[in-house]
């Protein structure tokens, strides 16, 4: 399509979730500590959804953390990476891989769709949500947690203070991440009824700044932004940016926080069953009388 968006290198993530397939149980504490939320609110829905899918799989923590919880009976799971998708696949659940900007999946297929830090890496969002509302059944669960915006901004802020000292300006070394006030709006946008977006933080510290960039990369977290400048970081610039780093945000121990800011998105796909909202001027109640006095009883509207 001449008229896609690409803000993703996607076959530069794909290289770099297949490279940290094998060792990525080293380094999924945040996707472990993020599918413990999924299945928690997961637990707060009194449904059950015999066919699932987790969409953006890594190495199939999220089956691993749900078990049984939501009645699922199939968990079909997949994921960008064919070395990811094939790791998962070692628990004999159906999975695949697959690209979750073009699903392979039917109209209709699933009772819910799970995807737990995959689809921040998305070129387009929007078109994505689309098509998650499309495999699903008719009230049906999406239910999705991204990295929001503010995801390492201690160490956004210390490359963006280095390149400049440095490199005498800016280049696009960090991803671009959605923000929880445009999620709801997104969600609406799709096609999906009963949405609902909010925003947590995964606070972490570090003795040592390059672990945290080990982890980075054992997650297959580093930056694939189609323009970013080729080649790597120079010397300099790393070494001025973890001097930064830790000059303005250790804490009295000397260690490090990395704050990841987690968006989950829930919605259902729409369906006559639904609470619905009233048509303008339908209401009982005045507006007007409730404003003009808050704490004053509520009269009905009268013909």
């Amino acid at each position: 399509m001449s008229d896609a968006i690409t803000i993703f290198d996607r076959s530069l993530l794909r290289k770099r979730r297949d490279r940290a397939a094998d060792r990525f149980a080293a380094h999924d504490f945040l996707v472990r500590e993020v599918t413990e939320r999924l299945a928690d609110r997961l637990d707060d829905v009194t449904r059950r959804f015999p066919a699932a899918l987790d969409l953006g799989c890594h190495t199939g923590e999220l089956a691993d953390t749900l078990g049984t919880r939501g009645g699922i009976e199939t968990l079909v799971q997949c994921d960008l990476s064919p070395r990811m998708a094939a790791r998962a696949a070692v628990n004999r659940r159906p999975t695949l891989a697959a690209d979750e900007e073009w699903l392979p999946f039917a109209d209709d297929s699933f009772d819910l769709v799970l995807s737990c830090l995959s689809l921040h890496w998305v070129n387009d969002l929007p078109g994505t949500l689309v098509q998650i509302r499309r495999v699903l059944k008719p009230d049906g669960l999406f239910l999705a947690a991204i990295l929001g915006g503010d995801t390492l901004t201690e160490l956004r802020q210390s490359l963006a203070e280095a390149e400049i000292a440095i490199e005498g300006g800016l280049s696009p070394r960090v991803s671009p991440m959605a923000d929880v006030r445009d999620l709801g709006g997104l969600l609406q946008r799709a096609g999906f009824a009963l949405p609902v977006a909010d925003a947590d933080a995964v606070p972490v510290k570090y003795a040592d700044p390059m672990r945290l960039l080990a982890d980075l990369r054992g997650m297959g977290e580093t930056n694939a932004v189609a323009l970013q400048r080729r080649g790597l970081t120079r010397r300099a610039t790393l070494l001025h940016a973890l001097r930064h780093y830790q000059t303005r945000f250790a804490d009295a121990a000397g260690r490090l926080p990395a704050t990841f800011q987690v968006l989950t998105m829930t919605a259902w796909k729409p369906h006559p069953s639904q609470p619905q909202p009233l048509k303008p001027g339908t209401g009982g109640v005045s507006l007007a009388e409730a404003l003009a006095d808050p704490c004053a009883p509520l009269r009905p509207q009268t013909d």
